[in-house]
């Protein structure tokens, strides 16, 4: 397991980043080992830090084991596929939480905010709650810096909103679901993570899902997740060229700068690449390739064009398109 693996295996996740920036719980890869080993530099945990599998996730456990030389391997997961990444949230949501709330206090909640076990909510300086429903009692619930939730949410943790996010009115929250930095959700989510930057901002459906950075689902966009004769989800693997199966449930993997029109139907366990802009008739193909225009694939999204859009994006969160970004993405669309 540990030898074989390789950053295709979490493809489409790790076309645009290096493992260690895969957000997973509240943080990063990165994040978590920083919190763990202060001492850590980005080169070591980019190789794997103390000799460890890059692809192990850190804990609170594991670091106990390393710190006590003791054998880890009977407590640690790993994210060998990219489905792993929302199968392991409620144990990354879990580990973080304790990580990041040791040894402080919470801003209070608001009186107008119904809670079940306030004691696993914690709320960060700057966030706003409007009155809603906030369930710890299956998960924690970590609401971020300058995050906003607002009236008639329904949420139940195992939840993370990161900073600057935003949870809109009447959204329905289901764990474990990690909301990323700087995105915005609305409709219904469960057992999800996007990891930043990226709006599913209206009803639909988004279950057992990963969503890439700087991604948009239009109005009325869902995912199935479960199959209708509750089979085995077969999911594409970059790595081999083939489906493999992802267990009984498996919704949408989309990577980053990728899009999709309003009333868009993603098809059990979909895999969409790096920057794609995608519309069509009908149930999506299992698989969509980077920079595809429309979901058949019959067309290529102009490069230029493409970054033209990317810039038009970060532009509505006030960021802009780096050099960093135009180098990699020239690379994956001459790959593509």
């Amino acid at each position: 397991m540990e030898a074989s693996f390789h950053s295709d295996d979490l493809f489409p996740f790790t076309a645009t980043r290096p493992l260690a920036e895969i957000r997973i719980g509240i943080l990063t890869l990165r994040e978590k080992w920083q919190m763990l080993f202060p001492e850590l530099t980005s080169q070591e945990i980019n190789e794997g830090p103390f000799g460890l599998p890059v692809n192990v996730l850190p804990t609170r456990v594991l670091a106990e084991k390393i710190r006590e030389r003791e054998d880890w391997r009977q407590t640690a997961f790993f994210l060998e596929h990219p489905w792993d990444i929302f199968r392991l949230n409620a144990i990354a949501l879990a580990d973080d939480f304790a990580l990041l709330t040791r040894g402080r206090v919470s801003q209070p909640l608001p009186s107008f905010v119904q809670a079940f076990s306030p004691e696993n909510i914690f709320i960060e300086e700057g966030a706003r709650l409007f009155p809603c429903i906030l369930n710890a009692s299956q998960g924690p619930i970590y609401i971020g810096k300058q995050t906003e939730i607002m009236e008639g949410c329904l949420i139940r943790g195992a939840f993370a909103a990161c900073e600057g996010a935003v949870v809109k009115m009447g959204t329905k929250i289901y764990g474990a679901t990690t909301v990323g930095p700087y995105s915005v959700v609305g409709g219904e989510v469960k057992n999800s993570i996007l990891f930043g930057y990226s709006n599913k901002g209206h009803d639909g459906y988004l279950g057992d899902a990963v969503i890439g950075e700087w991604c948009n689902l239009g109005a009325g966009t869902s995912n199935s997740n479960l199959k209708n004769n509750a089979g085995e989800v077969m999911v594409w693997d970059q790595r081999s060229g083939k489906l493999l199966s992802a267990g009984v449930k498996c919704g949408l993997l989309m990577g980053d700068y990728s899009r999709c029109a309003i009333n868009t139907s993603f098809n059990t366990g979909t895999v969409v690449g790096v920057c794609c802009n995608i519309f069509g008739e009908g149930l999506t193909p299992k698989f969509i390739p980077s920079f595809s225009w429309g979901h058949r694939g019959s067309s290529k999204y102009e490069l230029e064009k493409s970054l033209r859009d990317i810039a038009n994006w970060k532009r509505l969160k006030n960021q802009q398109l780096t050099d960093v970004e135009i180098r990699n993405l020239h690379a994956i669309f001459e790959k593509s």
